[in-house]
């Protein structure tokens, strides 16, 4: 019998050639941020998309189908960063510039890994994204799992402690604070529970402050609600709702 203990893989991941396809779609994505750019930018993108799809096809997966479906997706995934640090910009009065988002911002850092990974994790490649996802959770203490559904724009600040699980679905103009959970209700049933709705549902234009905490799967925070710091909640949340937390008790205030 063949021991459990041996694990056997075909494509074993290279760190380091991950690495170097993030820094390519960041140069790709944020044209003269991240290099010099010495001919046209047209130009410069061209050479850069050759190379991210040879470094796809050799380290990510050497399907081309998969391969043409991402590159497909980068004009999408370009278009939601974009909307994204316009409203990081717009959201944040200490922030002096665009390129301050994007060199500075750990938040926004997430986000970008986050756009990447989730593409990947919607073609099946298997375990890549994850290990993409904890990378950038490593360097900004930022948990997005890389199945979770995050609309654009999106808005993290600060971000240290913030944990979106896999089946937690976010609308638009969401604005989440550190410390933040959106979490499952209990993981008892194990792998039993895979597949199924397991995190919260946050619609538009929500904000969630500081500490709180939004469990379960059937969970669902409704249009313009804001969340107050250090709020524990298990049940949904009608739109137009604000809920704090005060004498050590959930006040909800219409």
């Amino acid at each position: 019998m063949e021991s459990s203990r041996v694990f056997k893989n075909e494509r074993r991941p290279h760190y380091e050639e991950l690495a170097k396809f993030i820094d390519l779609m960041k140069r790709y994505l944020f044209p003269g941020a991240f290099d010099t750019i010495h001919e046209g930018v047209e130009e410069h993108k061209k050479s850069l998309l050759s190379r991210i799809k040879n470094t796809f096809l050799e380290y990510i997966s050497n399907d081309e189908k998969k391969c043409e479906a991402f590159l497909k997706k980068i004009p999408t995934i370009e278009e939601e960063l974009y909307a994204d640090l316009d409203f990081f910009y717009e959201s944040d009065p200490a922030c002096e510039s665009r390129l301050e988002v994007v060199y500075a911002y750990p938040g926004y850092q997430a986000i970008v890994y986050y756009r990447i990974s989730h593409a990947l994790y919607e073609l099946d490649i298997p375990y890549i994204p994850r290990i993409i996802s904890e990378t950038v959770h490593s360097k900004t203490g930022i948990d997005i799992h890389p199945g979770a559904k995050i609309l654009s724009p999106f808005f993290i600040d600060h971000g240290t402690g913030i944990v979106v699980g896999e089946t937690a679905e976010i609308g638009r103009r969401v604005k989440i604070y550190h410390g933040v959970t959106l979490g499952a209700l209990s993981l008892k049933e194990g792998r039993a529970l895979s597949g199924k709705k397991r995190h919260p549902t946050i619609k538009d234009n929500v904000t969630i402050y500081s500490g709180a905490s939004i469990l379960g799967g059937d969970t669902v925070i409704g249009d313009n609600v804001t969340i107050g710091s250090n709020v524990f909640i298990v049940n949904s949340v009608v739109e137009d709702t604000t809920l704090i937390y005060t004498n050590d008790s959930v006040k909800t205030i219409k």
